[in-house]
């Protein structure tokens, strides 16, 4: 590979390179690893790799976009130290860059940085080709009101000198005598508003009361606007909500990618990070509030409104984003016996989280236990299993799974390390969520033939006038193939792919195994399921339906007559799928997908303080259940490992695997 723009021309003037050996590129968020020619720019080696990095001038430095974050430290999953010398200094095109999209501090291009040493490169949202498509919507529509805040225009009497009043007792007074308020304290941070609001306005002010108790934000004139923002900190995605805090309107959806994805994709990657890293969490508590103030920023130029205006926040999220994001060490999360820091609900003003909303206080939900979080009591008190009679089951599927069993009489809940398998990573074509990546998946059981769906088309692949580009297959599809490969008989129940090679040309040869064609497009690689890609979902399916028969043991449950798939996940999955590969265990009544629950929790603690007061409560009385040092978990792991719906054919399979190490041995 030769290096492009000025920076060739540079290179060509000193002479020959000194050769070096491969160096290691580890691309982000997605993890796509491998080894490329030192001298070689980020483009070319996302190119040879397959990373989803973006660029319309072909590599000039003209569009900038291009542009990529070098992630710097010890990564003790790759065993990699890196140092910001992995990358060549800024050239010409960089420092003279004046193209539309400008250069983002701590940015580089990707067509004029060139690859010097073992790297990781994180490829921000706004680079990819393939963006995140944030799959977070949001209903409110059965929410019964409780507002948090309340809004109280006020007129005060004219003021002689000798009056021994101030600003604050003339307020109290007005607000008792409107509004029969008494007894009210100030934010201190409030006194310079209420001094201004009072001394700037000719007629009247408004006043902003929180809990109908503290005043905390004043204007001059009569002011109608009460905003707020409900923000889901995922591992993976943030999304964020801003509603009308007098009507329940939901104004506003955004949503991006965690920035902290870089340090690690799953949750102890990071938290590995902090522990190999001298600030590490310091550096993921800041990219995370980064983030979430951008998108506040987002949401309020959506609406054209203003910062000033948003008056509440609520924020909900795993335990370790909770903590990240509250600037608390999550080490101890890492290890047992998985000390929370605390199991109580927070309340802070914006700015102490770097929140540019300056008359903003944030509300975090207590988290229930180590590894079941905010976002899962925000989840509880959506979908109300406390509040039935029937015995519910409500699972939160990502790379935690967070599992809640139980009904009006008790709750039990618990975590299980489902890993990142049905979000795409450690699968051979996976890939998240994004436009090209097969959602829907069809198998002849006579012909063996696929068909399939894809994010960005109405059409099933073998309709004539389907033409869409194919790049993957995300989570849901995942769980479909799997579904429809056991179904037909080319996996066995122990999940080994079956030498069906005679009957199909979809069943190849791969190594010692056997692998299943998907897709085979005109141009470009094919899409196959290896059998490695079976073994990384049934370690996360088995994990969750052992978490899953854990619990019930523990509540002294045979069945359960309710089933709720949450979160985005969740919501795509197709619950027959589920149940054919035994994800989840067969309901005696419905089984359906529930949406953002904790999305939608968020947006219900943000317009009802009564839903506060609730998940405090109900979360006080869950019992906890830690899969990690149950000693019955291993054992209803290896259970969960099988596929039942699959034809016992073991015997056929391991025959096959003989016949090729045979034919391996005589040639």
């Amino acid at each position: 590979m030769r290096p492009r723009g000025h920076e060739a021309v540079e290179a060509a003037a000193v002479g020959p390179r000194v050769e070096m050996p491969p160096m290691r590129v580890i691309f982000m968020p997605n993890g796509l690893d491998g080894e490329i020619d030192a001298g070689s720019s980020v483009l070319d080696a996302a190119r040879q790799l397959g990373a989803d990095l973006d660029s319309v001038c072909g590599g000039r430095g003209i569009c900038g976009r291009c542009q990529v974050t070098l992630s710097t430290g010890t990564f003790a999953k790759w065993g990699l130290t890196v140092t910001d010398q992995a990358l060549s200094a800024p050239g010409p095109t960089e420092l003279d860059y004046r193209g539309r999209r400008p250069l983002a501090e701590g940015q580089r291009l990707g067509c004029a940085t060139e690859i010097v040493g073992d790297v990781v490169i994180d490829i921000p949202a706004e680079s990819q080709i393939h963006k995140q498509i944030v799959r977070k919507e949001v209903d409110s529509s059965d929410l019964v009101l409780d507002p948090v805040v309340e809004l109280r225009y006020v007129e005060l009497p004219p003021v002689t000198l000798g009056d021994n009043v101030t600003v604050l007792s003339l307020v109290r007074a007005a607000l008792c005598k409107d509004w029969d308020v008494a007894d009210l304290a100030i934010d201190p941070t409030a006194l310079p508003q209420l001094q201004l609001a009072a001394t700037a306005s000719t007629v009247g002010l408004t006043i902003c009361l929180r809990d109908g108790k503290t005043i905390v934000a004043a204007w001059p004139g009569f002011v109608d606007t009460a905003l707020g923002i409900a923000v889901d900190i995922g591992s993976t995605t943030i999304a964020g909500h801003l509603c009308d805090l007098t009507t329940g309107e939901v104004l506003g959806t955004a949503g991006r990618m965690n920035p902290q994805i870089r340090f690690g994709e799953d949750l102890m990657s990071r938290v590995s990070y902090v522990m190999m890293n001298d600030g590490g969490d310091r550096e993921l508590t800041q990219v995370v509030r980064l983030a979430v103030d951008e998108l506040v920023g987002e949401l309020v130029e959506q609406a054209g409104a203003t910062r000033s205006e948003i008056l509440e926040l609520t924020m909900v999220g795993n335990p370790i984003m909770h903590h990240l994001l509250l600037g608390i060490d999550p080490t101890p999360l890492g290890t047992a016996p998985f000390l929370l820091a605390t199991d109580e609900a927070i309340e802070l003003r914006a700015d102490r989280l770097d929140i540019d909303c300056p008359n903003g206080r944030v509300y975090i939900p207590p988290c229930v236990a180590g590894h079941v979080g905010a976002d899962t009591a925000a989840a509880i008190v959506t979908e109300g299993p406390h509040r039935q009679a029937e015995v519910q089951l409500l699972v939160d599927i990502g790379t935690n799974a967070e599992i809640v069993v139980g009904n009006n009489e008790q709750l039990f809940a618990a975590s299980s390390p489902t890993g990142p398998a049905f979000e795409g990573a450690q699968i051979s074509c996976g890939m998240r969520a994004a436009t090209g990546a097969i959602e829907r998946v069809r198998i002849d059981p006579a012909t063996l033939e696929p068909r399939f769906k894809v994010i960005g088309s109405d059409l099933w692949s073998d309709d004539p006038a389907f033409d869409t580009a194919v790049i993957g297959i995300c989570g849901s599809g995942i769980i479909e193939v799997m579904s429809e490969m056991a179904t037909a008989g080319i996996l066995d129940r122990g999940g080994v792919i079956v030498d069906r090679s005679v009957e199909t040309p979809r069943v190849i040869a791969s190594d010692r195994t056997f692998s299943y064609v998907l897709h085979r497009p005109e141009n470009g690689p094919e899409l196959r399921i290896e059998q490695n890609d079976v073994r990384a979902v049934q370690l996360a399916k088995a994990a969750l339906r052992a978490g899953i028969e854990l619990l019930m043991e523990h509540a002294g449950l045979t069945a359960v007559e309710d089933i709720r798939l949450a979160g985005a996940f969740g919501s795509h999955i197709d619950t027959d799928h589920a149940i054919k590969i035994d994800l989840i265990p067969p309901s005696s009544g419905s089984v359906r997908s529930s949406g953002n629950s904790a999305g939608n929790g968020a947006v219900g603690l943000l317009l009802s303080a009564k839903l506060r007061r609730e998940t405090e409560a109900i979360v006080a009385t869950i019992i906890k259940i830690e899969t990690a040092t149950d000693p019955r978990f291993q054992d209803l792991f290896v259970k969960a490992m099988a596929f039942p719906t699959a034809p016992l054919v073991e015997g056929a399979s391991s025959q096959g695997r003989r016949r090729r190490r045979t034919t391996r041995r005589n040639t």
